[in-house]
């Protein structure tokens, strides 16, 4: 197999890292005729054609992420072959919705890793090479990577309420999972004296905590409002008995405090 033929056959691989990390079909093609480029021009010993094209265009990636300068005009003269229909529909599959989002939280380096690692099923070792670091560095990119993406920006967060209606909905159909998902790491309840009388835990800490008392639970449980806050109240025969008193930061239940102290209750508006 020649060189040209080499590459038209690496080439589909190329364009998948290249649109991956880039997010751009346009600019993954100028970067993958710029590998083509250095391949010419190249006396180097090449043991393995797909990892040496891998680790420029990945490279020529960075630079493009790190500069965002157009390539030189003689370079986009340089033809290598024409764009092939089952390549851009490759690409397309590649450059969606959620590697937009990457593209507007990580930074460079952040970016090769995760596209690489968690789209590409790229091993370490070689995003390791690729980013001239240790295989537990490029993990740790790779992970930091992935705790953005899946936190949503503030604008994207729900409101206070769609968050206790989501909660309230999960433990009525008993969707420990989604409870979980919900509630904060060190999610807290607590209780007033009155709702300890009544018979609610005085304290509990902790997301599965919490998550396995609510799990099928709150099902007498209406939306409210206390103090302006969203949450919930358990009534019984038309009456509040307790109420939910939700504590909500960043889109996550840090806090629930069982109230039943009649000043509480009265103060209480159904939503």
């Amino acid at each position: 197999m020649d060189q040209t033929d080499a590459f038209e056959a690496v080439r589909p691989r190329l364009l998948r890292i290249a649109g991956g990390v880039l997010g751009d079909r346009a600019e993954a093609e100028d970067v993958v005729q710029q590998a083509w480029i250095r391949l010419q021009g190249t006396d180097a010993d090449i043991d393995s054609l797909t990892s040496w094209l891998t680790t420029v265009t990945t490279r020529l990636c960075l630079d493009r992420l790190r500069a965002r300068t157009p390539l030189p005009v003689d370079d986009l003269e340089l033809t290598a072959t024409a764009p092939d229909p089952a390549d851009e529909a490759a690409l397309a599959d590649t450059v969606g919705v959620a590697l937009q989002v990457v593209l507007d939280r990580l930074t460079p380096a952040e970016r090769v890793a995760f596209v690489l690692h968690d789209t590409l099923a790229i091993d370490f070792p070689t995003i390791a090479a690729i980013l001239g670091t240790t295989h537990a560095a490029a993990r740790k990119l790779a992970s930091r990577a992935r705790r953005k993406v899946t936190q949503p920006r503030a604008e994207e967060r729900r409101a206070d309420w769609e968050v206790v209606d989501a909660f309230l909905a999960a433990a009525r159909e008993g969707e420990y999972a989604r409870l979980l998902e919900l509630l904060a790491p060190d999610a807290v309840v607590a209780a007033d004296a009155a709702a300890i009388t009544a018979g609610t835990p005085t304290r509990l800490e902790g997301r599965r905590a919490v998550a396995e008392m609510f799990d099928g639970a709150a099902r007498a449980a209406l939306p409210t409002l206390l103090e302006g806050r969203p949450g919930a109240a358990w009534y019984h025969r038309g009456e509040a008995r307790v109420a939910f008193d939700f504590t909500i930061v960043d889109g996550l239940v840090h806090r629930i405090d069982f109230r039943a102290d009649p000043a509480v209750l009265a103060a209480l508006t159904r939503r």
